[in-house]
């Protein structure tokens, strides 16, 4: 059922999507301007958050003048927008910066800038520890980098890191820096409200606040236009989405958000990340059973198995709420890919709440998980409250005992899939074989498969012939989004 949501009365949605067309229009011919002008290259680390955001700044540099280039040997702006949650991703960009020492004892008038997460955290420190940044930019002071460009070409170091409670970049179109031209990001939401223990999330990117759902709309639709068949609704946490239309007074929630952009059109396949377990409602759902175009699969971070150890990462759910949640997910999406997040090794975690770990990944056997050991970050409460005491080889063997059990689960699930036939959304070529295309199916799996006459953005019935823990291999039986009865 493809329904008009109610909520979209009292706003002319057709002028919001004019205007989304004019600000990508407007991003297309700064580039054909800055032809003979300068260029900026841009490096994304982290999150699916930073890369929308990198589409961002992106559009906001078109727009005054600057064009893009794929090699930072050729550019006049080097940007690297970065992530903080994880020591060894501030180490990836410390190491990056270095080599890009290179690039300005040979070119001493090319800018390098620092965005994102770690430029927030760290802010005047880079100026002074790593000298060869000209230029610091949070979060939310994306709108000034032109500004900060023009005072680090005058020869000052440049700096703006200020939180906002209010900008959501709503106006801006993003100008899409993957060139598959299938799928798509839409950011529906900006910073963070969970004060999680052991996340630089609240202090790096600010509050919580949500964007309006008519440019989230506008943007699906001109994505659906311009020849995208799947866009990822991004927030850092998406179920707490809350807009309030000012037009009715009535509040837009994540699930009517959801049900608004999967009704854009049947053929526009809809995902989402990420969700928190204290948060994800039935209504969620069952908004995913209704409609066929929004993916079964679901990244439910976890991060313990043990209910102590959850309280002291301050996740305000317990280990029986979790499973509860896992529980309604299987039985109103029965058919739903979950992924989670797990970190191993937090402050005072014993060897028993390790197995608790262990033991309830065995119970939900995930598809996917993404795993960690727990490395501190200065500034959060978990720093400020706890003693990081557990050993480093502690941390090493736990985290390692994860991956195993993952890796057995997610061999397993893939198994299963073997003889099911999947629709299959075409993204490009096998990076393996020319002759082979890959796409995901709707629970998230990548999928392998040999072709000809198909092309990026074309929907495909792929039988599953075998699978590797990471991936299913299978032939092409069809074509569309619907399999043959």
């Amino acid at each position: 059922m493809y329904d008009n949501n109610p909520t979209l009365e009292g706003l002319d949605q057709h002028k919001l999507l004019d205007e989304t067309r004019q600000g990508e229009a407007l991003g297309n011919e700064a580039m054909a301007e800055a032809a003979t002008g300068k260029r900026f290259y841009i490096e994304s680390y982290g999150c699916q958050m930073n890369f929308s955001d990198s589409e961002i700044v992106a559009s906001i540099l078109h727009q005054h003048g600057f064009g893009l280039t794929n090699d930072y040997n050729d550019a006049d702006l080097i940007l690297l927008n970065t992530c903080a949650i994880r020591d060894n991703a501030e180490q990836r960009v410390r190491n990056r910066l270095k080599e890009l020492g290179a690039v300005k004892k040979r070119k001493p008038e090319a800018l390098i800038g620092m965005l994102g997460c770690m430029a927030e955290r760290l802010k005047a420190d880079l100026l002074e520890e790593a000298k060869l940044v000209d230029i610091v930019c949070g979060p939310d002071a994306y709108r000034d980098l032109p500004m900060l460009v023009n005072t680090a070409d005058d020869g000052a170091k440049a700096v703006n890191v200020l939180l906002s409670r209010e900008e959501t970049y709503s106006d801006i179109s993003p100008l899409r820096l993957d060139a598959n031209g299938v799928c798509a990001f839409i950011s529906i939401m900006r910073g963070c409200d969970n004060m999680c223990s052991f996340c630089v999330v609240p202090f790096t990117r600010g509050r919580e606040r949500s964007r309006n759902a008519f440019s989230i709309l506008a943007e699906a639709r001109d994505l659906f236009e311009r020849g995208y068949k799947e866009v990822t609704l991004l927030g850092q946490n998406v179920d707490s989405y809350k807009w309030e239309n000012p037009e009715t007074g009535k509040v837009v929630n994540f699930a009517e958000l959801m049900a608004m952009v999967a009704s854009v059109d049947p053929s526009l396949r809809v995902r989402f990340s990420t969700s928190h377990p204290k948060d994800i409602t039935d209504e969620v759902l069952h908004t995913m059973a209704r409609f066929d175009n929004i993916c079964n699969y679901i990244h439910l971070p976890v991060q313990s198995g043990n209910s102590r150890v959850l309280e002291l990462m301050n996740r305000t759910y317990d280990r029986e709420w979790y499973l509860d949640r896992i529980n309604a997910i299987r039985n109103i999406v029965p058919d739903c890919g979950i992924s989670t997040d797990v970190i191993t090794g937090f402050c005072s975690e014993t060897e028993e709440e390790h197995q608790d770990t262990l033991s309830l990944m065995e119970m939900v056997q995930y598809d996917l998980a993404y795993m960690f050991f727990y490395s501190e970050r200065p500034g959060t409460l978990a720093a400020r409250k706890y003693t990081d005491d557990i050993p480093h080889e502690t941390k090493i063997r736990r985290l390692n005992e994860i991956i195993a059990l993952q890796t057995k689960h997610s061999h397993a699930r893939n198994q299963a899939d073997i003889g099911k036939t999947f629709t299959v959304l075409v993204e490009k070529p096998s990076k393996r074989s020319a002759l082979d295309m890959c796409g995901r199916n709707d629970q998230n799996k990548m999928v392998v498969f040999p072709a000809t006459n198909v092309n990026p953005g074309d929907y495909v019935q792929v039988r599953v012939t075998s699978a590797t823990s990471a991936t299913l291999i299978g032939e092409m039986v069809g074509r569309g989004m619907h399999k043959a009865v």
